[in-house]
């Protein structure tokens, strides 16, 4: 048996080699760096676990029969499904495994653009000594309007946090419950509506045909000059040059961006020059507890594939 890890961001894979070890197989740490990549490690390959690389319909077609794709981590837009579904290849994820911390670093992005972070940090650098004319317009928590997009265990989680801040509340997705939104504090609109009120908008939607650039111009032009954003979910439901010119053009207050179209963010990326634009890398998932869950749950799929036992969370199989 060939187990195959294209791509990871951990100090070590030692869960995942006591798995390999307990069944005799080999693993392979394929370090992909490209799709091209992925296409060789998975030739013959009857376990393939991924974090960030993306698996092609040609890689799936290069695995074993009855293989099995594990990815580390919660969305899957980086695995063919339709191709493995075509060729009744098992895909198993792990949703569950860093909603605090996202949920956290989110709150955090939502906390420090809001109170303009970044722009005050680099005035203070800079020799300047002007909050008010630095800031500008500057809110009470109490009077801004928090818009999400996307309303799962990380949206709910993120309001948590912000509800002691006293913030008001809306939620764009056609899944949630208002009258459940209601209990929570939250009112239910839909997605113009929020454009047209948030003070900040953040995403927690997962990205598919529909979804892609849901952020685009068109929509930031709706409420210009009042309304910040930010991104922990997707970096593809963002379309990044309206962002740009947002950002630029002052229709945006600010930003603050974790996740992106291309990863990692291309040294020549428009992005990197933005004022008032928070840029962390893909970092929301990550403290040294999670990292632990996250391979500690990978490992089951691994094992229970093997032993034929159901997965625990599988997303086709």
């Amino acid at each position: 048996m060939k187990i195959v890890v294209t791509d990871a961001t951990f100090p070590a894979l030692e869960q995942e080699r006591a798995v390999a070890q307990e069944f005799g197989a080999e693993l392979v740490e394929a370090k992909c760096a490209n799709a091209d990549d992925v296409v060789a490690a998975a030739d013959g390959t009857d376990i393939l676990i991924v974090q960030f690389a993306q698996v092609t319909a040609e890689a799936i077609a290069a695995m074993a029969p009855g293989s099995l794709i594990v990815r580390y981590g919660i969305g899957l837009d980086n695995i063919d499904l339709a191709a493995a579904q075509a060729r009744g290849v098992k895909v198993a994820y792990v949703p569950d495994y860093a909603t605090g911390e996202v949920a956290d670093h989110t709150a955090s992005l939502i906390l420090a653009t809001l109170r303009c972070l970044l722009p005050l940090d680099r005035s203070v650098r800079e020799e300047m000594w002007d909050a008010v004319g630095v800031a500008g317009e500057l809110r009470a928590f109490d009077e801004t309007t928090v818009g999400f997009i996307g309303f799962g265990r990380i949206g709910q989680g993120v309001l948590a946090r912000l509800k002691p801040f006293g913030f008001k509340s809306i939620v764009a997705d056609p899944y949630a419950d208002p009258s459940a939104l209601a209990e929570l504090g939250a009112e239910a609109v839909d997605l113009d509506t929020l454009f047209e009120r948030a003070d900040v908008i953040t995403l927690h939607c997962p990205l598919t045909a529909e979804t892609r650039h849901v952020v685009n111009a068109a929509q930031l032009a709706k409420r210009p000059g009042r309304a910040a954003l930010v991104n922990t979910a997707r970096g593809g439901l963002v379309d990044p040059d309206a962002l740009v010119e947002a950002l630029e053009n002052g229709v945006l207050r600010g930003a603050a961006l974790d996740v992106f179209e291309a990863e990692p963010l291309p040294l020549d990326s428009r992005l990197r020059g933005c004022p008032n634009l928070i840029l962390t890398p893909h970092a929301a998932w990550y403290s040294t507890s999670a990292i632990e869950r996250l391979q500690a749950l990978a490992a089951d799929e691994m094992k229970r594939h093997i032993t034929g036992v159901p997965m625990r969370r599988p997303a086709i199989g």
